[in-house]
C-alpha cells in the first residue's frame, strides 16, 4: 500500500456529496466561529490597558483567560453530548447569544467582579462553536475531506485573532474600551441572523437516524462518554491537541504582549506586528498541514511531534539568550509558533475515525479539552511565577517545558495501540464499502 493511502481517502457508505451547498452552509457555521475567536482573543491585545482599567496585578490579570478557558474546557463534553443530541443549529444559536452577551457585558464592566463574570459567559459561549463546526463538517463532506475541512476551519478562527490583533487593537486605542468592546459584540448579531436563515444541521437525505428511547438520561451520558474514552485514538488525539495548542495560545492569547513589550524592549506596535506573523504562519501553515494529511495519513504523528520539538527550540532560545533576544530571533520565534494550532487540529483526526457517527461530539469534546486544560495550567502558573519573582519571563515561560514533557510521553504510550486499533477498523470499512448493495 502507498503512503498516500488512508482511511479519508475512502468513500464510505452514506457519505453526504458535498458541493457548493455544503460549502455555503459551512462557511455560516464558520463564520460563527470566526467571531467567537475574535472574542475569545480580544483580551490578547487589551491586557495592558485592563490592568489600568482594573487597576490589577498579572495573576488578577491571568485570572481572567484561566476562568474564560476553565469555562471553555469544562464545557467540552456536555457541549459535545449537547451536539450528539440536539444538533449542530441549536447548540451553535445558544454559543452565539452567550458570547455575545458576554462580549457586551465586558465592554461596559465598571469592576474587576463584572468583567470576570463577563468572560465566564463569553467562555460558555464559545465553548459551544468549534465543536459544532466539527460537526457540521462531517455532516456536509465526505469523510476523505475531514482533515483538510478541519484544518480550514482552524484557519478561519486565527483569521478571527488577525482581526483582534490588527482592528480591535486599533479600536481600542482610537475609540476607547467601551466602544471598541461593544462595537465589536454587533458581530455576533449579524452571524446569529444569519445562522437563523440558512443555516441547516445536514443535506436532505442524510438525516442522522432518531434516537432511541434507550439513549437517555444519565446512564447513558456517562456510557457515551466512557466509551469515547475507552477508544485510544480518543486519548492520543487529546494528548496531541494538549502538548501542540498550548504554547501559542498562552502568547497570543495573554502573556505574549507584555513579554515582547516589558521583557524584550519592543513597542507596543512592533510587538503587535509579531503577534500578527503568529497568525499569518498559522493561516500559512494550516493549509499546508491539512493537505499533507489528506494525502499522507501516518504524517499526522511526526507533523505532531515535529512541531513539539521546533516549539520547544524556539521557547527555549529567548530565555537563555543573554539579554534581549535579536529581531530575527523573535521573527523565527513567531513564525514557529505558528505551527502549534495547525498540528493541535491533527488531534481530531486521531478521533474521528475511533468513533462512530453518533459518537463524533462527544470525541471531539474530549479531545478539545486537552489544549485549553495545559493553556489555562500555563497561563496561571505564568502570572504566578511572574508575581514571585518580580516580573522574570525567563522563569515564568519555563514552565511551558513541564507540559510539553507530560504531553510528549502520553502520546509516546498511546501511539502503537491507537494505530492498531485504527488499522482494524479501516479494514473493516473497507470490506464493508465493498459489500454495499447497488
Amino acid at each position: 500500500m502507498s503512503s498516500t493511502a488512508s482511511s479519508s481517502a475512502v468513500r464510505l457508505p452514506g457519505d453526504p456529496p458535498g458541493g457548493r451547498r455544503a460549502v455555503a452552509v459551512w462557511s455560516i457555521g464558520v463564520a460563527v466561529y470566526f467571531v467567537a475567536v475574535i472574542f475569545r482573543t480580544s483580551l490578547g491585545v487589551a491586557g495592558l490597558d485592563a490592568v489600568e482599567r482594573f487597576h490589577i496585578n498579572a495573576s488578577a490579570l491571568s485570572t481572567f483567560s484561566i476562568l474564560q478557558l476553565l469555562v471553555y474546557a469544562g464545557m467540552q463534553i456536555p457541549v459535545g453530548l449537547m451536539v450528539d443530541r440536539l444538533g449542530t443549529k441549536r447548540v451553535l444559536t445558544f454559543g452565539v447569544v452567550l458570547f455575545t452577551v458576554g462580549q457586551l457585558g465586558f465592554a461596559f464592566s465598571s469592576s474587576y467582579g463584572m468583567a470576570l463574570a463577563s468572560r465566564a459567559l463569553l467562555g460558555c459561549g464559545d465553548a459551544m462553536t468549534f465543536i459544532s463546526v466539527l460537526r457540521l463538517g462531517t455532516r456536509w463532506f465526505p469523510a476523505r475531506r475531514g482533515p483538510l475541512v478541519a484544518q480550514l476551519a482552524g484557519l478561519v478562527g486565527m483569521a478571527g485573532n488577525l482581526i483582534s490583533t490588527l482592528v480591535l487593537a486599533r479600536l481600542l486605542h482610537g475609540v476607547g474600551w467601551e466602544a471598541a468592546f461593544a462595537g465589536s459584540a454587533l458581530l455576533g448579531v449579524l452571524v446569529l441572523v444569519l445562522m437563523l436563515l440558512f443555516l441547516k444541521d445536514h443535506p436532505e437525505g442524510h438525516e442522522p437516524p432518531p434516537v432511541p428511547a434507550a439513549h437517555k438520561g444519565a446512564a447513558f451520558v456517562r456510557a457515551q462518554i466512557a466509551a469515547s474514552w475507552r477508544e485510544p485514538g480518543t486519548r492520543l488525539g487529546l494528548w496531541v491537541h494538549f502538548t501542540t495548542q498550548f504554547p501559542a495560545m498562552v502568547f497570543l492569547l495573554l502573556w505574549g504582549l507584555p513579554f515582547l513589550v516589558e521583557a524584550q524592549g519592543l513597542s507596543r506596535g512592533t510587538a503587535g506586528e509579531l503577534l500578527t506573523l503568529v497568525v499569518l504562519s498559522n493561516m500559512v501553515v494550516g493549509l499546508i498541514y491539512g493537505q499533507i494529511v489528506a494525502r499522507h495519513h501516518r504524517a499526522r504523528l511526526p507533523l505532531a511531534l515535529g512541531t513539539v520539538g521546533a516549539t520547544a527550540v524556539v521557547w527555549a532560545t529567548p530565555i537563555v539568550w543573554p539579554g534581549r533576544s535579536p529581531m530575527w530571533l523573535l521573527l523565527v520565534m513567531c513564525v514557529v509558533l505558528g505551527a502549534c494550532g495547525p498540528a493541535s487540529m491533527l488531534g481530531f483526526d486521531f478521533a474521528r475515525p475511533a468513533n462512530p457517527p453518533e459518537r463524533q461530539g462527544t470525541g471531539s469534546g474530549i479531545v478539545n479539552m486537552g489544549g485549553f486544560v495545559a493553556s489555562m495550567t500555563t497561563l496561571l502558573a505564568v502570572g504566578v511565577l511572574l508575581d514571585a519573582t518580580g516580573d522574570n519571563y525567563r522563569v515564568a515561560f519555563s514552565v511551558v517545558f513541564v507540559l510539553q514533557a507530560l504531553g510528549v510521553s502520553q502520546i509516546l504510550r498511546l501511539r502503537g495501540r491507537a494505530a492498531r486499533v485504527e488499522r482494524e477498523r479501516l479494514v473493516a470499512s473497507r470490506v464493508a464499502s465493498v459489500h454495499v448493495p447497488v
